[in-house]
């Protein structure tokens, strides 16, 4: 059996041996990738330099030089002339002083020319430099065609997510920096200094199907109602609505559970005195909103079932002309806005006659309803995505990005002082908020963003 083994062992080596000798080995690679373009790499990357070479603060600082010189040398001869016509005596010293300030224009020429001269380099400099610029940006999209294991994009989705972690970061230490102090009408908390939260975050009853829409709670409940919270959804168009919806907890309101159920302001949507826009809020037991196609706010007695209407001044914008908005959109039928804070109602708009910017003023409660003390802010309405009052303050936020409102500009009713850098930011779960309401009730804030309710906690001092 060994001696079988042995022999079948060196047949095997021999055959081996014969079909592939050792020096007949051979191997064919096949390269399927193209050849990586070594030359246009350099040629770009010679580009690149000269760009860098031609690029320098050298030609800002001389335009800067020139420009500031002129200006010196115009006022020097302001003021020559000036003392050559109050001490001409028509002789030796008048043409003296005139030799003088003709020496100066003839200087003042020169630097007109130079900085002429200079200008034209600059735009020459400028239009060649784009067109290299764009040329680069040609041949490294080209380059990266190469980049068939995907290194480039890698690292660009890894900057990507650095940038984005830093930015995250950033954001957070902001959330948690209160705000400087800064004057403001009394508060019985003290003084407002941020925001923090989400505290509360739900699709509710009718998840994603109403995009526009409001909730919130009365801060001058009924009593045994002082648990109750308020929904009002735009069900037609994201326009109008005729209801407004009731809860008797907040737990109700996120399982979608409404003992109350609706309240019907008409059976028609849209109808005289329904519901038109999403800044609606509830304040003693009625419902305060913008009139269907009117310039005017209408009042929603729960109890009694009744409106009330409130005229607004002449030339107020309404029916989509004086929406909030941010650059990328607008936020249709969001002309008027009402708010709710300590001291009761306010409605914030903006006429013709102030050219866009807001105007802010306080509905006294009465019936029938009536405009009190009126304000006229400088902020410009369609710069501002939403408002909301906190003890007599006005507030203004603006659209940041799809994850950050800020809360940018106050006006205080009870000083008049304006502020555009108050730098308190809300972290959003959805792009846009539709609707803001504070309720001093438990000082939080209502959000009602993308058909989502979402709700923030104010700390004071």
């Amino acid at each position: 059996m060994k001696l079988l083994t042995g022999f079948l062992l060196c047949a095997l080596l021999s055959f081996t041996q014969q079909a592939v000798p050792r020096d007949k080995c051979l191997c064919e690679v096949t390269y399927v990738e193209q050849t990586f373009p070594h030359d246009k790499l350099s040629t770009i990357e010679d580009s690149a330099s000269k760009c860098n070479i031609n690029v320098t603060p050298k030609m800002p600082l001389e335009l800067e030089s020139l420009l500031l010189g002129l200006d010196q040398r115009l006022l020097q001869l302001k003021e020559d002339v000036s003392e050559l016509e109050k001490e001409d005596d028509g002789e030796l010293y008048g043409v003296l002083s005139l030799q003088v300030i003709e020496n100066e224009m003839t200087d003042i020429k020169q630097l007109i020319e130079r900085l002429s001269r200079t200008t034209v380099e600059s735009q020459h400099l400028t239009t060649n430099i784009t067109t290299q610029l764009k040329d680069l940006k040609t041949g490294m999209e080209e380059l990266e065609k190469y980049d068939t294991m995907h290194v480039v994009k890698s690292r660009q989705a890894n900057q990507h997510l650095r940038a984005s972690l830093s930015q995250c970061r950033k954001g957070t230490t902001i959330d948690i920096r209160p705000t400087q102090p800064y004057p403001q009408g009394k508060c019985p908390y003290g003084q407002f200094l941020n925001i923090t939260g989400p505290r509360v975050y739900t699709a509710g009853e009718y998840p994603g199907s109403y995009a526009y829409g409001a909730w919130g709670r009365d801060p001058k409940p009924a009593a045994g109602k002082e648990s109750w919270y308020w929904l009002v959804m735009l069900t037609s168009s994201n326009r109008f609505s005729n209801y407004v919806r009731l809860y008797n907890s907040l737990s109700a309101l996120i399982v979608g559970k409404s003992g109350p159920g609706n309240i019907q302001i008409h059976s028609s949507n849209p109808a005289t005195n329904t519901i038109q826009g999403p800044n609606t809020v509830m304040y003693r037991e009625a419902l305060y909103y913008n009139c269907y196609n009117q310039d005017a706010v209408c009042r929603f007695n729960l109890t009694t079932k009744t409106v009330s209407t409130l005229q607004l001044p002449k030339g107020t914008r309404y029916n989509s002309k004086g929406n909030f908005c941010h650059l990328d959109e607008c936020y249709p039928y969001t002309d008027l806005d009402l708010a709710t804070d300590e001291s009761g109602v306010w409605v914030i708009y903006t006429t013709k006659q102030d050219f866009g910017d807001i105007v802010l003023s306080k509905i006294e409660e009465g019936d029938p309803l009536t405009l009190g003390q009126t304000w006229r802010t400088s902020v410009y309405k369609q710069a501002v995505t939403n408002t909301f009052m906190v003890c007599g303050v006005f507030y203004a936020t603006r659209y940041i990005s799809k994850d950050l409102e800020e809360i940018f500009y106050s006006f205080d009713t009870a000083t008049g002082v304006e502020r555009f850098n108050i730098g308190i930011f809300i972290h959003k779960m959805s792009t846009n908020i539709l609707s803001l309401n504070y309720s001093p009730v438990d000082n939080m804030l209502y959000a009602y963003s993308d058909s989502k309710m979402v709700s923030y906690m104010l700390l004071f001092r």
